[in-house]
C-alpha cells in the first residue's frame, strides 16, 4: 500500500497576526507550519506548532530548522544574522539580505537611489553633530528616525529649525538615525508585489493608506490613480525583487509629492496594506507568498470590486453588529486588548463605489469607527 505524500512543513520566525494569518491560508493547500517566537501567548500558536525561543538563540533556531522544509519570517526585528546561518541548512525565503537592507534604514534608502527608485531628501545621522549639521543644511522641519527596530510610527520624533536637536537625539537613545525632511505629500500609496521561485513577478493594485498616529487605520483598493503611477510602481517593485532576488510577497509605501511617487519604505513580508487581499482579491498575498516560497505558480492578483480595510487598534468593536454589514468580512487575531496594538481588522468589499458608500455608513453607525469612515469616505467621494 503506497503512502500519501507528506505535506510540505512552513516554519515561520515570529508568531504575531501575520505568520497567523499565513497559516490560515496555508492550512486550506494542505500546509503544516510552525512558528518560532519568544511569547508564550503568540496569537499563531494556536493554528501552528508553536516553538518559545529567542530570535537569536541559534541552538533553538537550528532545531526548528531541522523540522521544516522552507523558512519565512513575519516580523523586521528578527536576527538577520541567525537567518543567515539557517539558509545554510534549510530555504530560507526572503533571502536573509533582503531582511538585513530593509532593518536599516539607511542601507535601505542608499539601495533605493542605486536603483534609481527616488526618495525625498534624508541625511544619514551618526552624532549630534551631523544631526546640527543636517538640520542647519534642510532648514525644513523634518523626522528623526532611528536607522533600526522603528515600525509603526515608534522610534522617530518630528523636528523643526530652532528645536533642542540634543533633546530629540538623546529622547531616541543617541543611536544612529536617518534625518528626513518632512514632506507635504498628497496622499500615501503601497504596492504590494510577489516574486516566484522562478523569478515570476505579479503585482497587487495600488493601495491607499491613511494612517492614525503613526498606525495605518484605513487601506482602500484599488486606489484611484493615473496608470503613470501604477506602472512606475511595478517597475520599482521589479527593481527591487530582482536586485534582492526576493522571493515571496513584499510591499513598497510611497508618498505622493507633485504627482510622483517617492519611496519610504519597504517591508520584506506580508503587508498590513495588503491585508485587503484575503477577501477582495482573486488569491490573497498570504496564499501567494506561500506559493512563491514554495516554489508553486503564482496566483491572480486581480481586484474583486472595491474594498476597504479598517484596522483595529487597541480595542475591537463588537463583532455580531459587524456581520450584519454586507460585504464585511472580520479578522479577529486572538490577541490580549492593549494600548497602540493591532487586534483585527475588517474588510468591506463591493463591486460597485455607491454600495462600498453604504457599507461604509453602516459600519460607522454599528461599530463607532466614525474617524476611519470619514477618513475613507473623503476618499471614495
Amino acid at each position: 500500500m503506497h503512502s500519501l505524500p507528506r505535506a510540505p512543513t512552513v516554519g515561520i520566525i515570529g508568531g504575531g497576526q501575520l505568520a497567523r494569518m499565513l497559516a490560515l491560508a496555508g492550512t486550506a493547500m494542505g500546509l503544516r507550519f510552525r512558528v518560532l517566537d519568544p511569547a508564550l501567548d503568540a496569537c499563531a500558536a494556536t493554528l501552528a506548532e508553536p516553538i518559545v525561543a529567542a530570535y537569536d538563540d541559534l541552538a533553538e533556531l537550528h532545531r526548528f530548522a531541522g523540522t521544516c522544509d522552507v523558512i519565512s519570517f513575519d516580523f523586521e526585528n528578527v536576527s538577520a544574522a541567525a537567518l543567515a546561518a539557517l539558509a545554510e541548512e534549510r530555504p530560507v525565503r526572503p533571502n536573509p539580505e533582503s531582511l538585513r537592507t530593509s532593518q536599516d534604514r539607511a542601507l535601505e534608502k542608499a539601495l533605493f537611489q542605486r536603483l534609481s527608485i527616488p526618495v525625498g531628501d534624508y541625511a544619514v545621522i551618526d552624532t549630534l553633530a551631523d544631526l546640527q549639521v543636517a538640520m542647519a543644511s534642510m532648514d525644513a522641519p523634518a523626522v528623526l528616525k532611528t536607522r533600526r527596530l522603528g515600525y509603526d510610527g515608534k522610534g522617530q520624533c518630528r523636528i523643526k529649525p530652532g528645536d533642542d536637536l540634543a533633546a530629540a537625539f538623546d529622547a531616541l537613545g543617541g543611536v544612529p538615525c536617518v534625518l528626513e525632511r518632512l514632506l507635504a505629500f498628497e496622499r500615501e500609496l503601497s504596492i504590494v508585489a510577489v516574486r516566484g521561485l522562478d523569478g515570476a513577478m505579479a503585482f497587487y493594485p495600488l493601495t491607499e493608506n491613511i494612517h492614525a498616529h503613526g498606525i495605518l487605520a484605513v487601506s482602500i483598493a484599488p486606489a484611484e490613480v493615473e496608470g503613470t503611477l501604477t506602472s512606475q510602481a511595478q517597475q520599482y517593485a521589479r527593481r527591487l525583487a530582482e536586485s534582492l532576488d526576493y522571493v515571496g510577497c513584499f510591499a513598497i509605501e510611497f508618498f505622493v509629492v507633485d504627482g510622483r511617487l517617492l519611496a519610504n519604505e519597504m517591508a520584506p513580508r506580508v503587508h498590513n496594506s495588503g491585508h485587503w487581499t484575503m477577501d477582495g482579491a482573486t488569491t490573497s498575498q498570504f496564499e501567494n507568498h506561500l506559493r512563491a516560497i514554495l516554489g508553486w505558480p503564482l496566483g491572480s492578483t486581480s481586484a474583486r470590486g472595491i474594498s476597504v480595510m479598517l484596522n483595529w487598534v487597541g480595542a475591537l468593536p463588537p463583532v455580531a453588529p459587524a456581520l450584519a454589514i454586507p460585504g464585511l468580512h472580520w479578522h479577529d487575531y486572538g490577541k490580549a486588548p492593549r494600548a497602540g496594538r493591532k487586534l483585527g481588522h475588517a474588510n468591506i468589499v463591493a463591486e460597485r463605489r455607491a454600495d462600498l458608500i453604504e457599507r461604509l455608513r453602516l459600519a460607522e453607525q454599528y461599530l463607532g469607527c466614525a474617524a476611519q469612515v470619514q477618513a475613507a469616505l473623503a476618499r471614495l467621494g
